[in-house]
């Protein structure tokens, strides 16, 4: 980073970009000692660079990644050796400190109870943003991020990577085409199972901690409790003060094609039932299945739309007009319309295809009207580049998120139909759900 009176910094450039919300080509001579225009690389810092959040780091590498953060140096190891010449942080907080005007653009891929936290420290230093799916642990983070990101006016992106595939666009042509007619009903479904109920016992264990992992640092703002093997790498989503169960983790990818195609919004009520489930002696993990009912409101257009989710141990339904032999996926959805139906695999609606079959072969197809994207990363990079928007941006993708956060919300008041106030962001009919909205966290972390 280069400083000078006489000419404008890459910094400044980048800022007043933001601020127009356009980036425009900057010839170098305009650039502080020569430095790099706007349209080229961006430097980019990684918060969790295991598991997920390689993933990132692939899709950014050919950016300039100058600064990696993770509390866990295990899981970090091949991404920290990767990329030799970025800073290495634990402390995400420190790296902003050090390093925050060398810093364009922030990938966050930590566990879903600290995707909020260091979301915000990045936002509030304006810097564009890629944050993991879901968006944040709670429906007051995902609302607090989405403010966030409208008033610092950065470019943001939630990793929902099929929201970038060509089927996604396919499914939202067929359905504006009208190649199923109006759509009543919706079965979404992933058939992982998150549920640790046999484990609950052992959370009193002691175990040491690994010398490579700050615990202190990965609890961020969950309550204190005992280390545990069982809680990471990656199980951590199977435990409610860390991640959002089957539902948190698969209805970013597996609702988005019809919640892009019917713009859905806030569902009207939430009703969760889930067998051999206790909300309160089981509270800190996931049923071992769900069956999830969302009602949304009629729409433009559109009628009023049943979403049911399904999950784990419990599959969609085989639909009366899927032919013998064929089965609905154990991770995808089936659309139903009152012309026909769709069914679709994960991931954005990976292999779309209308059944029976024989409707499939008479269906004309439509012409492509949405645009096709290089890749989620490329859509990100670009947007930030170009002055453009990504796909999905937190204006959809939190509202998306909120889809899961209300569905784990009903699981704690089982059997309980919820009626849900979307713009006021409350249960109408139930306070002790209302508590689930902004839990507490510890101090030294809040937003």
């Amino acid at each position: 980073m280069h400083n000078s009176s006489s000419k404008v910094s890459r910094r400044e450039l980048l800022r007043a970009a933001t601020a127009v919300g356009a980036f425009y080509v900057v010839p170098r001579h305009a650039l502080a000692g020569g430095g790099v225009s706007p349209s080229d690389k961006l430097n980019i810092a990684c918060i969790g660079v295991g598991g997920r959040g390689g993933a990132q780091v692939d899709g950014c590498k050919g950016e300039n990644i100058v600064a990696m953060v993770d509390v866990d140096e295990r899981q970090a190891a091949g991404a920290f050796n990767s990329f030799p010449a970025a800073k290495k942080y634990t402390d995400f907080r420190k790296m902003f400190d050090e390093m925050e005007d060398q810093i364009d653009a922030v990938c966050v891929s930590t566990p879903d109870h600290t995707h909020a936290v260091a979301s915000m420290a990045a936002l509030k230093r304006k810097k564009h943003l890629y944050c993991e799916k879901p968006l944040a642990h709670s429906i007051y983070e995902i609302r607090a991020l989405m403010a966030e990101a409208r008033k610092q006016n950065v470019v943001t992106q939630l990793g929902n990577q099929g929201h970038s595939f060509p089927d996604i666009r396919r499914f939202c042509e067929w359905i504006w085409d009208g190649a199923i007619g109006k759509v009543t009903e919706v079965h979404a479904a992933c058939g992982t199972n998150h549920c640790r109920i046999r484990q609950l016992s052992r959370r009193n264990e002691d175990h040491p901690i690994p010398k490579e992992l700050d615990w202190d640092l990965w609890l961020g703002p969950a309550k204190m409790r005992k280390y545990n093997p069982m809680y990471l790498p990656g199980s951590w989503r199977a435990w409610t003060p860390f991640g959002s169960g089957t539902i948190g983790d698969w209805i970013c990818h597996v609702v988005d094609p019809v919640f892009w195609a019917l713009d859905l919004g806030s569902p009207q009520t939430i009703v969760t039932n889930a067998k051999d489930y206790d909300p309160v002696a089981h509270a800190d993990t996931f049923p071992a299945g769900s069956i999830i009912e969302f009602e949304f409101a009629a729409k433009g257009d559109r009628g009023p739309v049943k979403l049911t989710w399904f999950d784990g141990t419990e599959p969609i339904p085989q639909p009366k007009d899927l032919e013998p032999g064929r089965k609905p996926p154990q991770t995808g959805a089936v659309v139903f319309g009152d012309r026909g139906a769709i069914q679709y695999g994960s991931h954005g609606a990976g292999g779309c295809r209308i059944f029976p079959e024989t409707k499939m072969k008479e269906y004309k197809l439509p012409a492509e009207t949405i645009a096709r994207v290089p890749g989620h990363h490329q859509d990100w990079l670009r947007a930030i580049k170009t002055g453009g928007r990504a796909g999905s941006n937190f204006d959809y993708g939190g509202p998306l998120t909120e889809l899961a956060r209300l569905g784990i919300i009903a699981t704690q008041m089982l059997g309980t139909k919820l009626l849900w106030d979307g713009q006021a962001g409350r249960f109408t009919n139930n306070d002790e759900a209302n508590k689930y909205l902004n839990p507490p966290c510890r101090p030294g972390w809040e937003l």
